[in-house]
Formats: C-alpha cells, sequence, structure tokens
C-alpha cells in the first residue's frame, strides 16, 4: 500500500513540476504549422558482367531521408534524418547507416535573425563561403554551430557564423568562421533612394582552423580568405561581380603547394519582351577551400565554385559534362533568346522561341617559379600566373542551339543541337584520354491525344569519332494527367569501335502521382558515367536492376 502512494505521490510531484512546461508545449504545437518531406531511393542490383555492372553482396541498397519543420510565427525548428542501408552505388561508401545529422533552431525578430544548429548560408556568389544539401549528387557540407544576422538600420545587413562541417555522419576537424556584410546604397543614402539605379555592395571574410600535425610541411594553422562584390540593377541591365582572394592553403587537392588563390566572378544579363542575353565569365586559380586539408571529394567544401556552361536535361547532350576545376580555369558563357512572334511568316500561328548559348572553360596561365623547381612542385609556391594571360589548354566547349515551337494545338516540339569539345583527361583524371569532338542531335515531340493524355517521344544521336564512339538513343511516354505515366527508352551504342561492346542500354518504368505523393518503379540498364550540376560531379557506375523511388510531402 506505501509502495503505491509513492508511486502516486511522484507522478502527482512530476505532474505539478511538468504541467506548465506540457501546456506551453501543446500552445505552441496547437498554434504553429508542421510540415515535412520523405524520400527513398532502392534497387536491387543485377550482376551484368558485360556492361560492367558488379555483383552487389546486399542485393538491395537504400538511401531514404525525411524532413519535418516546424513554424510559428518568428520561430522554427527542423530536423532531417537519414538512412542508407548500404549506401547505393555511386554514393560515398561513408554516408552508412541511421541517424539525424542535420537539426536546427531559428528565430527572427525585427533586426535580428538567430539559427543554431546546422546552418545552410552563403555569402555572396558562394566562391568565398556556401554551405548546402543535393541529394542526387550526396553533398552535404552544413555547418553546425551558430548562424546570427542582423540588420541595425535599413540598408545594412551583417551575417556571421561559426561551427564545424558535417562530414557525413561525424564532423570535420576544422573549425569555420565567417563574416559577411552587405550595403543598399539605394535604402541607405537619400541621394539614390528615388534614382532608377540599384546598387548594392557587399564584402565578406571566412576563415579555417585545423591543427597542423603534418611530418614534413609546416602548416599554416588558420586560412582565411576574403572576397568584394558589387550588383547594378538599372532598367533591363544586370551587372553582378565577385573578386576572392585566399592565403597559401596547402591541401591534398592542390599537391600541398603554397600559393594564394583567387577568384573572379562577372555576369550580366539583358532582358525585355521577347529578347534575354546574358554574358558571363570567370578566372579561378588554386580556389580550394575545405575545412579539413587532407580531404578531396565532395565532402568539406567550404566554398562553391560556379560552373558557366549550360546544364543539359537531355541524356546524349549531358553523357559528357563539364565540372569545375578549382586548381585552376578560366571560362565565359553567352546566350541569346529570342521570341519570334505570333502570327508571322516565320513565328507562325503560335510563335518560335530560340536560343543560342556558347560556353567555353580552359586552363590558367602558368609559369615555372624558377628555374629549379617543377609547376606545381609539392612544399613550394608551385607556380606563377598573369591574371591577364589565358592558358593553352581547352578542357569543355559546348555550342548549341534550341527551338521550341507549338505546331498545333495537339503537337509541340523541341528541336537541338549540339556541338561539344570534352577534356577527358582532365575532367574525368584519366592520363592520356583523347579530347573528345561530337555532334548531337535531338528532337522531342508531345502530342496531346486528349486535354489529360498525350505521347513523347525524345530521339536522340550523338556522333563522334573517339571515346566510345556513336550513340542513338529513343524514349516513348504515354502521360494520363494527373496521376500516370508509362515511358520506355534504349540507349544504344551502336558505333563503338569494339563490336562486342555495342550495348543497348534498356529501361522501362512506371510512375504515379496523386497529390503530394510520387512513386515511380524502373527496370533497366545505366550507362557509366559522371553526373553534374553546377560544375559539381559525383562518378555514376554502370547497373542493372530494378530501382524504386517515393517521394512525399505535407
Amino acid at each position: 500500500m506505501s509502495f503505491t502512494r509513492k508511486i502516486n505521490t511522484r507522478k502527482l510531484f512530476i505532474l505539478i513540476c511538468f504541467s506548465p512546461l506540457l501546456s506551453f508545449s501543446q500552445s505552441i504545437l496547437s498554434s504553429g504549422q508542421i510540415h515535412g518531406s520523405f524520400q527513398m531511393d532502392a534497387q536491387y542490383y543485377i550482376k551484368d558482367s558485360l556492361i560492367g555492372a558488379p555483383q552487389v553482396p546486399e542485393k538491395v541498397l537504400m538511401n531514404a531521408f525525411a524532413n519535418l519543420l516546424y513554424t510559428n510565427g518568428d520561430f522554427s525548428a527542423g530536423l532531417r534524418y537519414e538512412s542508407f542501408q548500404d549506401v547505393m552505388q555511386g554514393f560515398d561508401p561513408r554516408n552508412k547507416g541511421n541517424g539525424i545529422p542535420y537539426r536546427f533552431i531559428s528565430y527572427k525578430s525585427d533586426e535580428l535573425h538567430v539559427t543554431v544548429g546546422n546552418i545552410y548560408e552563403q555569402f555572396g556568389t558562394g566562391i568565398i563561403l556556401r554551405t548546402y544539401q543535393d541529394w542526387n549528387l550526396g553533398i552535404d557540407n552544413s555547418v553546425d554551430g551558430v548562424d546570427v544576422a542582423y540588420t541595425p538600420i535599413p540598408g545594412i545587413t551583417v551575417k556571421g557564423l561559426i561551427g564545424t562541417q558535417r562530414f557525413f555522419f561525424d564532423k570535420g576537424d576544422g573549425i569555420v568562421r565567417g563574416l559577411d556584410g552587405e550595403v543598399s546604397l539605394n535604402d541607405l543614402l537619400k541621394g539614390f533612394a528615388k534614382s532608377k539605379t540599384k546598387i548594392t555592395l557587399g564584402g565578406s571574410f571566412v576563415s579555417k582552423y585545423q591543427k597542423d600535425q603534418d611530418p614534413i610541411y609546416k602548416l599554416p594553422l588558420n586560412v582565411g580568405a576574403g572576397a568584394g562584390r558589387i550588383n547594378i540593377v538599372s532598367g533591363k541591365i544586370n551587372i553582378v561581380s565577385e573578386y576572392a582572394y585566399k592565403i597559401n592553403d596547402p591541401s591534398t587537392a592542390n599537391s600541398m603547394i603554397y600559393k594564394p588563390g583567387d577568384a573572379l566572378f562577372i555576369s550580366s544579363t539583358y532582358s525585355q519582351k521577347g529578347l534575354g542575353i546574358s554574358l558571363s565569365g570567370k578566372r579561378i586559380d588554386n580556389m580550394s577551400f575545405r575545412s579539413d586539408r587532407a580531404v578531396t571529394g565532395n565532402a568539406l567544401m567550404i566554398n562553391y565554385l560556379p560552373s558557366l556552361t549550360k546544364e543539359q536535361a537531355y541524356t546524349l547532350a549531358a553523357m559528357y559534362p563539364d565540372a569545375t576545376q578549382p586548381n585552376g580555369e578560366e571560362g565565359l558563357q553567352a546566350e541569346l533568346t529570342y521570341n519570334i512572334k505570333k502570327k508571322t511568316k516565320i513565328g507562325g500561328r503560335y510563335g518560335t522561341d530560340i536560343t543560342v548559348n556558347y560556353a567555353r572553360t580552359g586552363s590558367i596561365d602558368r609559369q615555372q617559379v624558377n628555374d629549379t623547381t617543377a609547376i606545381g612542385q609539392s612544399g613550394t609556391m608551385g607556380y606563377t600566373s598573369d591574371f591577364l594571360k589565358t592558358g593553352k589548354v581547352l578542357f569543355f566547349e559546348d555550342f548549341n542551339i534550341t527551338i521550341e515551337k507549338k505546331i498545333n494545338k495537339k503537337l509541340s516540339g523541341v528541336l537541338m543541337y549540339l556541338y561539344q569539345s570534352y577534356n577527358k583527361e582532365v575532367i574525368e583524371g584519366h592520363p592520356g584520354a583523347p579530347m573528345i569532338y561530337s555532334h548531337i542531335g535531338i528532337l522531342d515531340l508531345t502530342y496531346k491525344i486528349r486535354e489529360k493524355k498525350s505521347f513523347q517521344l525524345e530521339l536522340q544521336h550523338l556522333l563522334t569519332k573517339q571515346d566510345n564512339g556513336k550513340w542513338a538513343m529513343a524514349m516513348l511516354q504515354y502521360t494520363i494527367a494527373p496521376k500516370w505515366f508509362f515511358a520506355a527508352s534504349d540507349l544504344y551504342n551502336y558505333g563503338n569501335s569494339d563490336n562486342s561492346k555495342r550495348f543497348h542500354y534498356y529501361n522501362a518504368s512506371v510512375g504515379f502521382i496523386k497529390n503530394a505523393n510520387r512513386i515511380s518503379l524502373t527496370y533497366g540498364r545505366t550507362r557509366q558515367g559522371i553526373l553534374c550540376v553546377g560544375g559539381v560531379c559525383r562518378y555514376v557506375p554502370a547497373s542493372n536492376g530494378l530501382s524504386l523511388t517515393v517521394i512525399s510531402s505535407f
């Protein structure tokens, strides 16, 4: 009897002490909103020695995550649970297991915004700091720490952060510190208030701290990088430019040289009804910036060096993608988009859209420091480089023309031609590989049978004398909007110089969509290659099997 009384007394004590907290929590939860998302990618692997698909001991591999976000006025909190059982082929195998590697709490007031936990942040264009997550690439370089943004007066914003970066299910060794300031002259100065030209100035400083445990070289404990930027908007013209400088940062990625790094990015656009023009340029020299000098690949990257080449969506157009070379590259891109008006001889009844794009990246100028030191020699300055001189090695070139036209009420199409040059030796790291020159043609037709039913036909062809030779692809998709789609495709390497390697990469898929839920099932082969998004890439191995993807949100 006394034992029962003790338990009841304990329950009463807990209820008295924690009831205000429980009541407060219920009040917050009832007045706020909870949203979330879920994605699971799984594949059953079948060994296919013909295309080089290996035996997978587990047979089934899976990547999955679930996001949960709670918001209540100026308060928000979230977390992400991730599960890799085991991680799918082509993703870093260090992503293994289950856990909650991402969680945060954030609060906003009139002038102050504070975030604690995992932070995704970007200063300027990101060339000295950008933390982000890309599920398809297997990248998450978030900073676990504190992020503060403060706007003391209209027109001025100051941001600062400090923390350690995510390293799969662990943390990196280095500490990242950053400070960013931005000034809007139109908001700050009365003389600019009514000006049609908008000018924004910004500056950033980022440093990383890591102990020196190298037995050979004396390494800097603190590595700093600074950047200045300007954004000018005047009517139909928009100009963005940023320059960054980083002190010496010997690392595995740059072969342990002591040369400082710098980067320049310029982008300009002009747009009006029916016409758009963009011009961009960049120069990158020794700008790999990580919180751990010994790490390579896509892990622990502090900064982001954008690619200026067009991201291609079609399979053969994206077969040879550009990858940013942080140790040194120069690039430019120009694009013209023009709409030929409706009811004209060329535009036809519905008008025609034409896009012309050209992009090119190549090496920077490199010279020996002296007669006794080789270019890139470890433990030295590495090389000298004239900012105004260009290098002699072509990395990537892409010239493409796209014509989009609605032919009649039921039929519309896309016609595309590309000429590409691809330096496989540099981009994929295959010494002695030849430069690949390719011509690519694409026809994409969509025919509406009825209001909710349509067929899509893709015909693609790639012509090259290098690498694996000629390729052809056909894809047919039937859609019953908004719920169902069925697709079948075949990618055929019919022009391979080795007759025994003229493989068919066939695929068949079905998908079901209802509200915010999407389920797709695919069976077939995947070609070995690389997948790139914005110049950041991952290796995709050859595979054969059945894939399932489930996506949901609420």
